[in-house]
């Protein structure tokens, strides 16, 4: 673990270091849990070993602060570029992505080690004259995309021991199941001009920059997600099995994938079953449906007579309803904002290289690091993917 109050230093140094060390351990602590072979398993190209999330996240501070702003600082090992840089052309050749889970080396061991010496080295950093304030954004970004992996070590974590067949316990402390109030309440909103996108201080994503106006006609939008048990209802009405409800695409899924339910749903001793990360369980009707595709909840929005909401709904209305157990699919197209900009650099990598077939999704979700979620947060992920701690609010 990293110590978390260093000496002789300014406040904002301190401060700095402070943060450093409790979001790099949070990622030490999401692992505790695992036995040692689990942070090798790469079940689906999606899904990463969790000893890949550790070293690509150490290697973001190595490569992008530390090696260009500190000239005395040595690099852990020059193999390492190769096998943690994610998808950066800037940074050089990598590992493909579907063969991460082939890395039998380095061992989980030499990773903790790697990160052992980046931490020092970066605390060394944080609290010397080389840092300023020219350095601070990045530092800020290397946080939060720490958080970012955080939450997909969970969701990849949840994958690779729910597609154990022995269903093993993650961890008994921790929730991902919280019941809902039931009732039917929509939320209207006139047509009008409304403004969208990051304003005022605090960190964003260069995507949510851009602030500008939307016009919106009248809608209404749920006042809460949709449940297991509406979902249920939905798969006994033969949901998957009416091509009138799906987008032509999602119905070639269905087929293709023989989709029947929810992802980590077992049809057990008949009774529906899900995998948690508390180990298996009976499903909640109560409970907020999780892990659906956007194929899916389109489809659900159809057969109930609504729609899902364009991320500009979504936004406008969010302070008005809870958010933040789900990551809630919208029907809006991954694009940029009015006036976006790709940084210079492999920093300009980060988002703009993904704006083509992807869905955006909004708020957060119980997987979510503390801290780390906006309304302003335009997540995304391809239309077929589910491993992401999903859900479904409707709109009309």
């Amino acid at each position: 673990m990293i110590d978390s109050y260093p000496t002789k230093v300014s406040d904002d140094q301190a401060r700095r270091a402070v943060r450093f060390a409790e979001i790099r351990n949070h990622s030490v602590e999401i692992c505790e849990p695992l036995e040692i072979e689990d942070y090798v398993v790469q079940p689906i190209v999606d899904v990463s070993p969790p000893k890949w999330h550790l070293g690509h996240t150490t290697w973001f501070f190595e490569t992008f602060i530390l090696v260009p702003s500190d000239p005395n600082y040595e690099v852990f090992d020059a193999h390492y570029n190769f096998v943690f840089n994610s998808y950066y052309e800037t940074a050089g050749a990598r590992v493909i992505r579907t063969d991460r889970g082939n890395l039998s080396r380095p061992s989980v061991s030499d990773i903790y080690k790697y990160r052992k010496y980046v931490d020092e080295k970066m605390q060394d950093f944080l609290q010397g004259d080389l840092m300023d304030e020219s350095i601070g954004s990045l530092l800020e970004l290397g946080l939060n995309h720490e958080q970012q992996h955080q939450e997909l070590l969970l969701a990849d974590i949840k994958y690779i021991l729910g597609h154990n067949p022995l269903f093993p316990v993650y961890k008994k402390e921790i929730s991902e199941q919280i019941e809902i109030e039931i009732g039917t309440g929509m939320i209207g909103f006139s047509a009008g001009i409304y403004e969208i996108g990051f304003a005022g201080e605090g960190f964003c994503f260069d995507n949510e920059l851009g602030r500008h106006k939307a016009y919106l006609n009248d809608f209404e939008i749920s006042n809460r997600l949709v449940a297991n048990g509406e979902y249920l209802e939905f798969m006994a009405a033969k949901g998957y099995s009416d091509f009138r409800h799906w987008h032509a695409e999602g119905w070639d899924w269905v087929r293709q994938n023989k989709a029947k339910s929810p992802l980590y749903w077992h049809f057990v001793d008949g009774k529906w079953m899900q995998y948690t990360l508390n180990g298996l369980q009976e499903i909640n009707p109560d409970e907020p449906l999780c892990h659906i595709n956007f194929f899916e909840a389109s489809a659900y929005a159809s057969w109930k007579g609504k729609r899902l909401p364009t991320e500009a709904e979504w936004e406008v209305a969010s302070g008005h309803f809870d958010w933040g157990r789900r990551w809630e699919w919208t029907n809006s197209a991954y694009l940029p904002y009015p006036g976006f900009k790709k940084e210079a650099g492999a920093v300009g990598e980060y988002n703009g290289k993904f704006m083509v077939n992807q869905t955006v999704l909004r708020g957060a979700s119980v997987a979510t690091p503390k801290g780390h979620s906006r309304n302003t947060y335009r997540n995304f992920f391809p239309t077929d993917l589910k491993w992401q701690f999903t859900g479904i609010r409707l709109a009309k």
